[in-house]
């Protein structure tokens, strides 16, 4: 067999929108853009959402957008992506890194808490719902993340570009932080090809998000080129960036968007194959969901090769990649790339779990279009290197 890693799902209305879009003659940010900001934000349960080119590019606005500027301090996991923490070096501020949660590769109440008593004076926290699984937002006690960083005066952004549709306490991830911002890449649990989207409660960060995405210009490129009235005169009120996300993107987004909950349930079916065939296996842990399966959006399955397998992790991924497998790494730590571990002098001791973890991290195939004679094929085949 010839498995990838991930595939895209094409089965619903995307081509119906897109023939809708070429038909228009306006192949940019129009009506297909702000109808999919209006059904996100409904999706989610927030009062605005803001479409853009990429989750970097919410990110970058969500930190401009509360005024983070040089020399401010901001917290983010080392277990991510290198978006979480650039963002954050484009506003001249510097991430203060930190450990996980070995079971989930969350960041918990306590690795927050003990961080805030290293440091001080910070602004905000780059919170990354790692895998598809929510970090603990709120509790009954009133400890939760959100509620620490409220009683510290610091602001919050949820980087969910693994996270939709995630739910905690059945409520959907979108509205817990200031602002929460979600990835539409071709490998997510929906995508636009590329795309973003940035959601938030408060209006003045919205307003300021939707101005800066484009060029810093008062008003949406559709208000001056499609009106009965001409309206050609606008004013640039601050020096803004080029993030708008094209109406050819969204309209592949809504016809996602209207399939969501079935993705999300058919990556839930991976999933639950894979902990019933691999649960045995005494080389590997799997990783721990820490509510309903059906609050998790199962964006990855990541495996950790324990280090007596006789295996190693790159071993395990050269003799999969033999059998036809694809497989990645998600994510080879921020305190480990060069620029980060060189710029604030990082040890890898500082960050146990994390280290860990990568040592031995596997993501394996999960998504809607993955068939169960294929599921069957890689977990036998994860049985015959690990046991053999």
């Amino acid at each position: 067999m010839k498995i990838p890693f991930a595939k895209v799902s094409i089965s619903g209305n995307e081509y119906k929108y897109l023939t809708e879009v070429l038909s228009s003659g306006w192949l940019t940010t129009s009506s297909k853009a702000l109808d999919f900001e209006k059904q996100f934000a409904g999706y989610v349960g927030a009062k605005y959402a803001c479409a853009v080119n990429s989750c970097t590019s919410a990110l970058h606005l969500a930190l401009e957008a509360i005024g983070v500027q040089s020399g401010d301090k901001v917290l983010v996991p080392s277990l991510t992506f290198t978006a979480s923490a650039e963002v954050i070096r484009y506003m001249g501020a510097d991430p203060l890194f930190l450990d996980v949660d070995y079971s989930t590769g969350l960041v918990t109440t306590s690795i927050l808490k003990e961080a805030l008593k290293r440091n001080g004076d910070i602004k905000a926290l780059i919170l990354v719902h790692y895998g598809g699984q929510a970090a603990r937002m709120t509790t009954p006690e009133g400890d939760g993340i959100i509620e620490i960083c409220r009683q510290y005066n610091i602001r919050v952004i949820e980087d969910a570009a693994h996270a939709f549709p995630t739910k905690h306490e059945d409520q959907y991830i979108g509205t817990f932080g200031d602002i929460t911002c979600f990835s539409f890449y071709a490998n997510k649990t929906i995508t636009t090809g590329e795309g973003g989207m940035l959601v938030t409660d408060e209006e003045s960060v919205y307003n300021r998000a939707r101005t800066m995405r484009l060029h810093g210009i008062d008003k949406d490129i559709w208000q001056r080129y499609n009106t009965d009235i001409s309206s050609w005169e606008y004013d640039v009120v601050a020096p803004g960036y080029k993030y708008n996300m094209p109406d050819v993107n969204a309209a592949i987004g809504l016809a996602q968007l209207e399939q969501a909950e079935y993705f999300r349930q058919e990556r839930q079916r991976c999933a639950e194959y894979y902990y019933n065939e691999l649960s045995q296996i005494p080389w590997i842990d799997l990783p721990v969901c820490m509510g309903p399966l059906e609050h998790h959006s199962w964006h990855l399955f990541p495996i950790i090769i324990l280090p007596e397998s006789k295996v190693s992790r790159n071993e395990f991924i050269d003799q999969m990649t033999d059998k036809g497998i694809g497989t990645s790494v998600h994510y080879k730590p921020l305190h480990r790339m060069s620029y980060y571990r060189d710029t604030y002098n990082l040890d890898p001791d500082d960050f146990p779990n994390t280290e860990k973890i990568w040592k031995g991290l596997v993501s394996l195939p999960i998504y809607p279009d993955l068939k169960d004679t294929e599921l069957k094929y890689i977990c036998e085949s994860i049985r015959l290197i690990l046991t053999k």
